[in-house]
């Protein structure tokens, strides 16, 4: 290939990251083929940015924790989770936990996504639980809430096993997870499928996806395509924001980026109409990536604190 037409190819690719970049998109999945090389043990949320690495990683449990991996929630591979608890747990609340990945990709083991919440919460005597659910192509957005429904409602049947309340429950999602999640939230057929019963709180983690319609009608990424297809009604379904018609199951903590142009007020928007509708929800910004908003949680810092807040005032400490 002559010098002069790489370089023209080279020039069109970087003004198509700086437009992305723009809209708050950090670069396009395949971006890395074209840069330097495939990425590998990473992978891009809805943002763009990269959200949960694909990789299993391990880490040090908090002194005196126990593991407990892949316990099968339904009889499908997919649906497995991983218990993290204190070994002499009594009446502990419970933290459950749904990965992000564009509703294609991502684990439950992963470290960037459970690590520093373990480190965080079973070292003061919580459970935490992180979800597996099957994933696009095999199995749609709707299809995934309902498998979160079914996990939700095994972990609440096996709490006492554990040494854990199952009335203490607090759901978290990150990305994918945290539309799954506020689905969950928003509508309470949903969760009771399963068996679920009442939680106490759901901890959103930068979903731009709470109003799947809005997204479709204008500019978007190509795997929203992929996760909601081309009809309307699909769409409305799909979108927490359509499916709240009466109050919350549980009050919910929104947090967005506001370096991103569409989480935060996609959030807000739902939190203004389930506070219309007497729900409790209080919308977070926060000055980080996408990814950022994710791995952080659990670290010393105000961001912490924030949530931890929240806890609290759901009478959890």
């Amino acid at each position: 290939m002559p010098i002069s037409h790489f370089g023209f190819m080279r020039r069109a690719v970087l003004k198509r990251f700086a437009w992305l970049a723009a809209l708050g998109i950090s670069r396009p999945a395949d971006a890395g083929l074209l840069a330097d090389g495939p990425r590998k043990g990473r992978e891009l949320g809805p943002a763009g940015d990269e959200g949960a690495e694909t990789e299993r990683g391990n880490f040090t449990l908090p002194s005196g924790a126990v593991l407990q991996r892949d316990m099968a929630y339904g009889v499908l591979p997919a649906q497995k989770l991983d218990v993290y608890r204190p070994a002499h747990a009594s009446g502990a609340p419970i933290l459950v936990m749904v990965h992000g990945g564009g509703w294609r990709r991502g684990d439950k083991a992963v470290a960037r996504v459970i690590k520093n919440k373990v480190t965080h919460w079973v070292g003061r005597g919580w459970v935490v639980i992180s979800v597996n659910y099957r994933l696009l192509p095999a199995a749609t957005p709707l299809v995934q809430a309902d498998d979160l429904s079914r996990a939700l409602g095994f972990v609440q049947s096996r709490a006492s096993t554990w040494g854990a309340d199952p009335a203490k429950v607090v759901l978290m999602g990150h990305s994918a997870g945290a539309h799954l999640v506020s689905m969950l939230t928003a509508d309470p057929t949903l969760a009771s499928r399963h068996g679920a019963s009442a939680w106490l709180g759901t901890v959103a983690l930068d979903s731009a996806a709470f109003d799947v319609e809005v997204i479709m009608r204008s500019r978007h990424l190509g795997l929203y395509d992929q996760a909601f297809g081309a009809d309307p009604a699909v769409w409305r379904e799909a979108s927490p924001f359509h499916r709240l018609t009466g109050k919350l199951v549980a009050p919910m903590m929104i947090v967005c980026s506001s370096r991103r142009p569409d989480s935060c007020p996609q959030g807000q928007a739902f939190a203004s109409k389930a506070q219309r509708l007497g729900g409790r929800v209080s919308v977070f910004p926060i000055d980080a990536s996408h990814s950022e908003i994710n791995e952080q949680v659990g670290k010393p810092g105000t961001y912490t604190a924030e949530i931890d807040s929240f806890m609290r005032s759901l009478g959890l400490s």
